[in-house]
Order: structure tokens, then sequence, then C-alpha cells
């Protein structure tokens, strides 16, 4: 692993343009590069030695110590993107907002289906060679669950879904469009993402430190399909090269319950997982009360109803035709499990 560098106004600092040996490589533009998967897609991309411009909005913890160029902009603003855009060959569009909630709609529609628009036009306007856009497993429809899901299955766009997922839905059909325009998109699909290098931190970065606290009194009888942040990183770089133009890969990793990730936090921590799981539908009914809880305490919900409803949906999510055209193949989620508690350990606060 690289060396983790701390968010001081020092370090802070050292954020500059892209370096002298690496002038006339081919530049990346990483929208979204101050987030989880941007963080780690900068630094592989940098392990490399290729050129980075990182689009940045505030938070520029993740880019620290790095020798990237740092672009501020703002998605909904055409201006801004057309600078940043110049120069640049390859983009990897990864920035958006995020909500488990079901509100939130006018914010999402702005970042996340105006945004892509824009960074579409953006690509066309400076001659981009290749946009990858990271969608959502969220966007796309899990039923029926008995069978196998792949990247055939319809996008959901009814105005009657949770806003996150619809938002992200329209945002991918934006890029999908651009296939008629003649821009070169590929379309990369990951489920739920965990690993290192997680700095604001993630939702499951926030539940990971919980539970390797001691801090859930019990879990809820559901799980998902959870991927390595770094599987997802090395599937996008694979699928910059590989990929045919228009292709859609979905970069999954396996289904485990949360029994199952309770147990390999144990693992590593040696504090015995929660004893007590609920059953959704309990859950479900006791959520509205949870939110509320949440609400005087000036903290995120443990659950929300999006979330239970994504614990109790597909758990056949195939990643095959990204192992067949990228040679794509997650890890073992203990070893991210790890690996994720490890860093967050050598990158505490306290």
């Amino acid at each position: 692993m690289p060396a983790v560098y701390p968010a001081s106004p020092r370090q802070l600092r050292r954020v500059r343009s892209v370096s002298n040996h690496t002038k006339g490589l081919i530049m990346i533009l990483v929208t979204g590069a101050s987030g989880h998967v941007g963080a780690n897609l900068i630094r592989a991309l940098r392990a490399q030695g290729r050129p980075v411009r990182a689009l940045v909005h505030r938070d520029r913890r993740a880019l620290a110590g790095l020798d990237v160029e740092a672009v501020a902009a703002d998605l909904a603003d055409p201006s801004s993107l057309r600078a940043a855009f110049r120069g640049a060959e390859i983009v990897y569009h990864l920035a958006s907002s995020i909500s488990i909630n079901l509100e939130n709609w006018d914010e999402l529609e702005r970042v996340n289906v105006q945004g892509a628009r824009n960074v579409v036009e953006a690509c066309l306007q400076n001659g981009v060679r290749r946009l990858l856009y990271f969608g959502s497993i969220h966007a796309y429809d899990h039923a029926p669950f008995d069978q196998p899901m792949d990247e055939d299955r319809p996008l959901l766009i009814s105005d009657r879904l949770p806003p996150y997922e619809r938002s992200k839905a329209l945002a991918e059909l934006e890029t999908r469009h651009s296939l008629d325009r003649g821009l070169d998109a590929v379309i990369l699909i990951p489920t739920a993402i965990a690993g290192p290098f997680d700095f604001r931190p993630s939702y499951f970065g926030q539940a990971l430190q919980l539970l390797a606290r001691g801090r859930v009194p019990a879990l809820v009888r559901g799980g998902y399909d959870w991927v390595d942040v770094r599987d997802v990183v090395d599937g996008a770089i694979a699928a910059e090269r590989l990929a045919p133009r228009g292709a859609r890969y979905i970069l999954s990793g396996r289904w485990h319950s949360l029994r199952d990730v309770a147990q390999f936090v144990a693992q590593h921590t040696g504090r015995p997982a929660p004893r007590f799981a609920v059953p959704i539908w309990l859950a479900q009914l006791a959520q509205p009360i949870m939110a509320k809880l949440a609400q005087v305490n000036g903290s995120q919900p443990i659950y929300t109803r999006p979330m239970l409803n994504a614990m109790n949906s597909n758990r056949h999510i195939s990643h095959a035709r990204a192992a067949r055209d990228l040679g794509y193949s997650p890890r073992l989620f203990q070893e991210t499990i790890a690996d994720t508690l490890k860093w967050f350990q050598e990158n505490s606060k306290s």
C-alpha cells in the first residue's frame, strides 16, 4: 500500500501541477477525485506514472502528498468544466451526490443528472478520446431475485423510486445517449464499495468502525454484494484499455450477510460480533423511530428504508462479462475488511 498522508494544511499545499517527467503523456481527468473510489483511482494511475488532473469541489484530503494537478470545478457549471477538461484525453467520471434517504432530489438532480449531462458536453467539446462513467447497481432492476443479475437488466427511471436510484438511472441515460453523438463511452457499475483510503469516511466505512468498537447492539438479517474499491479501480483501468465502445460492466464482488461482515470484523479485532439479529420487516417497522432519534442526536440513522430494501434484494449479481473481457477477479471480502480496518486504525485522528 502507498503511504497515507494526513490532511494537514502544509501537505495540502503540496498538491501541485503535474511533474515535468509526465509531460507528453496522455492526460487523465478524474472527477470526484477526492471521494473513496477517486482516492484509490488516482493512486493507481500515479503508480503507473500517468499524469492525472483531479477535479475536486471542496474536500482535498485524498490528494494530500500526491503529484497531481488539482482543479476546482462545479459539475453544474459548464463554464468551469470547459477549462478543466481542456487537454484531457481520458475522463473518469466518478463525481456523484450520494443519498441514503428519500429526500434531496434537487441536489441529486443537479449533481448527478445535470452533472452527467455537462460532463458529456465537455467531453464532446474537448475531443475526449474515452469517457468512463461510474454508474450504480441501484439504478438497475434487481428482480427477479432468484435469477442472476447482469448488465442486460433494465434501468429504473420511475419517479416513484428513491431519489438516488432515479438520479443515477437518468445520469446513465445521459451517458448512453452520448454514444449517438459520437462519444466513446464505457459504463462501469460497481456494487457496494469498501476498502482503504476512505477519508470522509463512507457510510459503510462508518458502520465498520462502529462494529469494530462494539457499538452495534444488533444486526439486520440481510446482506448485500460488496466489492473491494481496489478491484473496482483495477476493473476500470482495464476497461479504459480493453472495453469496446458503449460496453457496460458490472463490477461486483460476492454476496455476504451482515452476520458474515460482523464475523469478518470480529476476526480482525478479537471483539465478539453482535449476538442478535432482527428480521428486515421488524427493522422496517422501527425505521421511522430510528430516523427521528438520529435527527435529534444530529447523526446519521443506522439504516434507512432504501438500505433495508437493498439488503433484501438480489444475491446473484454477476460480473461474468467483466471477468471475460477485462480479466476482472475480485478478492475475498475478508481481506478487504482486514485492510480497511487497518487503514482506519493507522489513520485515526485519536
